[in-house]
């Protein structure tokens, strides 16, 4: 039996050691650079507010309190945007990619009728909008004031995630494997959901997670359009708390102090409470994200 080849070890030369030494630094100083608000931001909702007033807080949390926690979950109004926001990135996702898949698959086709027409009419409002006013209006016209719907359609088609999806399907579908499936017989729906979307994974969790991430995020939409407090996102609910934290107009010197301590440990909380569900969701689709993203770069 033939015994298996040793690999050859390449030594490294001097000028590589070297290399490595000050990508490993560079990279090392661009991760602390990232972490470290991110861990300042954890070790300060949980500090003591006059410690992180007065700069203690650098490395490690100074006389741990969960005060700031306490004072957001126990109102009810954070559940309700909590349920309201679930509610909306739900809907919004579900129909953004029956929206935007199907159209990013149309506009990859070469057979595709009036494709450069679409793209233009797509292209168009990347660079041009008509304002706040008119956007108004036309929720106004349309009866959609004061309703989820109001926050829910304006989100669930972006230009640029339907171009990326347009991007994947080119570079990922192979056109023989198209063809050859309407050689056995297949209809143009039969090879999209039996052919395509099986094979689309990837770009189907990589806009799931972009339409997720940006509807958890808005508030514009909601602040403008909604008006009744019981259908608030959960982003408007803790801005409204953080307003509300930060008025210290009135009242005694020592109540408008203790004010001003509370809306600096809010401040924290409150981006650990919105942010923490998508933090939590980002690994399971972290694979997907990587390939989607690189497979829709390799063709414009």
């Amino acid at each position: 039996m033939a015994k298996k080849a040793k690999p050859v070890l390449m030594k490294s030369s001097m000028g590589d050691k070297v290399f490595y030494f000050f990508n490993w630094l560079f990279l090392g100083l661009m991760a602390l650079i990232i972490l470290y608000p991110i861990y300042f931001i954890i070790i300060a909702s949980i500090s003591d507010p006059d410690a992180v007033l007065a700069g203690e807080v650098v490395l490690y949390p100074v006389k741990i309190t969960m005060d700031g926690f306490q004072k957001i979950l126990e109102r009810t109004d954070v559940w309700t945007g909590y349920l309201n926001t679930i509610i909306y990135t739900v809907i919004t996702v579900i129909l953004s990619l029956l929206v935007t898949i199907p159209a990013g698959w149309a506009l990859s086709r070469k057979t595709l009728m009036g494709k450069k027409l679409l793209m233009i009419y797509f292209i168009i409002p990347m660079f041009f909008g008509g304002g706040l006013i008119p956007f108004y209006n036309v929720m106004n016209s349309l009866h959609l004031l004061n309703s989820m719907w109001a926050v829910i359609l304006p989100a669930i088609l972006s230009v640029w995630n339907l171009f990326m999806t347009r991007t994947f399907f080119e570079s990922s579908i192979p056109e023989g494997l198209v063809e050859a499936a309407r050689i056995d017989g297949a209809g143009e729906f039969r090879i999209f959901t039996g052919l395509v979307i099986p094979l689309s994974k990837a770009i189907l969790a990589v806009m799931a997670l972009y339409y997720a991430v940006g509807q958890w995020n808005s508030y514009f939409n909601a602040m403008i359009f909604l008006q009744d407090e019981a259908q608030y996102p959960l982003q408007l609910v803790l801005k409204e708390i953080l307003i509300a934290s930060e008025n210290t107009t009135g009242g005694s010197g020592e109540t408008m102090i203790e004010q001003y301590r509370m809306a600096n440990q809010i401040k924290y909380v409150s981006v650990i409470v919105s942010s923490a569900p998508v933090i939590c969701l980002y690994p399971f689709v972290q694979k997907y994200f990587a390939q989607g993203v690189m497979i829709g770069s390799l063709k414009g």
